[in-house]
């Protein structure tokens, strides 16, 4: 992703033309404390500012919780939208997710506002950017073809049929390995010629400034520990229960979101309250560890990183989203 704000998109003494702040970074690491912060001085401007969830399990209205979605407190008189606005019955996929909120981010700017995307799905913020590749539906033959063969096969026939994707992918990464082979199989075009095919991405329509947060990870971890056990304590056992009263497809996003299987192992098969509150916390930092990951290596370097914590320094807003509203 390589989109950010640019001198033609404004000057010193002009707004940008179609401004959207993005603040993305793992969980815990204080994105929505800071988006509102965001929010209030962009206000204090005279501008309207709008938060726009960027999160895969806070877009789900049965995991305010555990998802850690922001209270009506922490909200602060800030609007907030994309918060809660998918029932768990429903997948909302990254595309979905990006048409919806390509919406709002319009909407927005025809009443003036400024939005900020806020969250810690990259996939999320990927697609809305640069947009998705416009696949056709894999024919189910070749499906169920491909997915039958051993991982060494399929790796195979792939460093024929497609070797640029093959040499990028592990040989034991049966996933990608198989929808590569599928794509490539059912389509007639490789998987890397479908992505340079992308469509809907508004990277190129907006004037984006980024900011992505990379505390030191020993901080972060800290606060994911403390996160859950609290979470615990704040209502996210009788969440998790009324999940398992509906009889959700357990393969549905809602109910692999990080926390929901440890607890219902915990609500299901009676396990000690301390393994549960060990296991989770395990789960959080494992899922911010891939979080931290990806945003440092999947995201454009010139975006600006925050590598220090939230609590110890007071952030000069100014010098990280400078020119996103005039003096």
């Amino acid at each position: 992703m390589s989109t950010t704000s640019s001198p033609e998109n404004s000057t010193p003494d002009q707004k940008p033309e179609r401004p959207v702040a993005l603040i993305a970074g793992p969980t815990a690491s204080g994105k929505s404390t800071l988006a509102v912060t965001l929010a209030k001085a962009i206000e204090a401007k005279g501008a309207k500012a709008v938060v726009i969830n960027a999160d895969s399990a806070q877009v789900y209205s049965d995991l305010a919780v555990l998802s850690a979605r922001p209270t009506e407190e922490e909200m602060d008189g800030i609007e907030h939208r994309l918060f809660g606005a998918w029932d768990g019955s429903v997948a909302c996929s990254a595309a979905r997710w990006a048409e919806v909120a390509r919406e709002e981010i319009a909407q927005c700017h025809e009443n003036g506002a400024v939005p900020i995307l806020v969250g810690g799905t990259g996939m999320y913020i990927k697609v809305l950017l640069e947009g998705i590749a416009p696949i056709p539906e894999i024919e189910p033959e070749v499906r169920r073809v491909v997915r039958a063969l051993p991982v060494e096969t399929a790796y195979e026939a792939l460093m024929i049929e497609d070797p640029e994707r093959a040499t990028l992918l592990e040989p034991t990464d049966s996933q990608r390995i198989a929808r590569a082979l599928e794509v490539k199989r059912s389509t007639g075009v490789t998987l890397s010629d479908w992505h340079m095919a992308k469509t809907g991405g508004i990277g190129e329509e907006i004037a984006l400034f980024p900011l992505i947060l990379l505390p030191p990870r020993d901080w972060l971890y800290a606060r994911c520990d403390a996160r859950f056990e609290a979470m615990l304590e704040e209502g996210a056992l009788d969440e998790v229960q009324a999940l398992l009263d509906r009889e959700l497809d357990p393969d549905l996003p809602v109910m692999r979101a990080i926390g929901v299987p440890e607890i219902t192992e915990f609500l299901l098969e009676d396990r000690p309250r301390e393994e549960v509150i060990e296991a989770g916390a395990q789960a959080t930092r494992n899922y911010a560890k891939r979080q931290y990951t990806w945003f440092r290596r999947q995201t454009d370097p010139d975006w600006p990183r925050l590598t220090t914590d939230l609590e110890s320094e007071n952030i000069d807003l100014d010098a990280y989203f400078a020119g996103l509203l005039p003096d």
